[in-house]
């Protein structure tokens, strides 16, 4: 098939799922399009099936902001016609399934019918789709898609409570990982640069955004640090940043704190690590949790949104009330002072992830669009 996917190209949850979607895709024999303003950056190996579009976006003194919704339904038209696309496949709802909805119309009148599917992430749900001024058109572009999943049961039930004018059927397709993309040999070797041999780590990854609630992660390690040698490497940036910086300081806890800024491959990092800590306000699936659990990593983690679909309670690691850093400490504890315990939570974890392999993932979306594909010629 001819397989369009049109994602943001950052370090983000959806970006990364899809980018991975399009490059096992083209494993399989599938051509596949990636149509963003750049490079993804999971899209780092090129083969005869991988093709990247640019949509460029011209700025004119008449716009605060570029009209990039209407240059991507532009360049969708352009790759759909000239690559004869069977299916696009859209990760967001906003604008992705926007610019989805006004290419296909723009292709109908050149009878050039495209089927799109929108894949909800969550943020474009659980954040954007509280703003009632979004309502509408969100509810719109949805039920006009040609099929809609979502990546887990819980976001599914958050879109059909914040819109109520969706009446499309959902269908949950879980994120995935590629297990073989979280073996690192030289992982010991790599750890010993960053603790001791005596000293537990503990990790934590994301876009320093507000709702992850990275200061719980710091407060988390606070109280384990005073019971246990103990180190905390953070991965990524974003708006939270200074005020961590700020707290590590309140806590005096800076010596013991790596951070890493943004990391295209984190898995090198959290095959280092002892245990994960995501404290999150929501998380509507919790890829970061998932890729932790790939590389042996058990996960302490709030019981909000997606996170219980993923993180077992008790086997993949512990799961607390957001905000409840007490409680994420004597979990953290728990699992990290008794050598045996902790061993048994690694492998669980890693059991756990299998049920995420991508091999058991790929084949419900290619289902899903063989059957988009077969409603439109029909």
């Amino acid at each position: 098939m001819n397989i369009g996917i049109v994602c943001y190209p950052t370090f983000g949850g959806s970006g990364v799922v899809a980018t991975e979607l399009g490059k096992a895709l083209a494993e399989e024999g599938h051509k596949v399009h990636f149509i963003s303003y750049d490079q993804p950056v999971r899209l780092n190996v090129f083969t005869n099936n991988l093709f990247y579009h640019e949509v460029s976006v011209s700025n004119y003194p008449l716009f605060d902001y570029p009209p990039y919704e209407l240059a991507l339904a532009n360049k969708i038209v352009e790759v759909a016609k000239y690559t004869k696309l069977d299916v696009l496949h859209v990760h967001y709802a906003v604008p992705h399934a926007a610019a989805a909805y006004m290419a296909q119309q723009i292709l109908a009148d050149e009878n050039i019918h495209l089927p799109f599917i929108t894949t909800l992430h969550g943020t474009d749900i659980t954040l954007v789709g509280k703003d009632a001024s979004f309502e509408a058109a969100i509810s719109f572009v949805i039920n006009r898609s040609d099929a809609v999943t979502s990546v887990s049961e819980s976001l599914k039930q958050d879109t059909y409570k914040y819109f109520k004018r969706v009446k499309r059927d959902i269908e949950v397709i879980p994120n995935f990982i590629c297990p073989e993309d979280y073996v690192f040999p030289n992982s010991h070797e790599m750890r010993r640069k960053y603790a001791g041999d005596d000293e537990k780590i503990l990790m934590h990854v994301s876009n320093f955004r507000k709702v992850k609630r990275v200061e719980d992660v710091l407060r988390t390690f606070d109280i384990v640090r005073k019971k246990i040698p103990a180190r905390l490497i953070l991965i990524g940036d974003g708006p939270e940043r200074s005020n961590i910086e700020k707290l590590c300081r309140e806590l005096d806890t800076c010596s013991q704190i790596t951070s890493m800024g943004k990391v295209s491959e984190p898995g090198s990092f959290l095959s280092i690590a002892d245990l994960f800590v995501l404290p999150s306000e929501t998380e509507s699936f919790g890829l970061a949790a998932l890729e932790a659990m790939a590389a042996g990593v058990p996960v302490i983690s709030t019981n909000t949104g997606g996170l219980p679909e993923i993180n077992l309670q008790g086997y993949s690691g512990m799961l607390s009330n957001v905000g409840d850093v007490q409680d994420m400490g004597k979990n953290a504890l728990y699992i990290l002072e008794d050598e045996a315990r902790l061993g048994q939570f690694k492998h669980n974890a890693q059991m756990q992830a299998q049920k995420f392999h991508i091999d058991k993932i790929l084949p419900l979306y290619e289902e899903l669009y063989r059957k988009v594909q077969m409603k439109n010629e029909k």
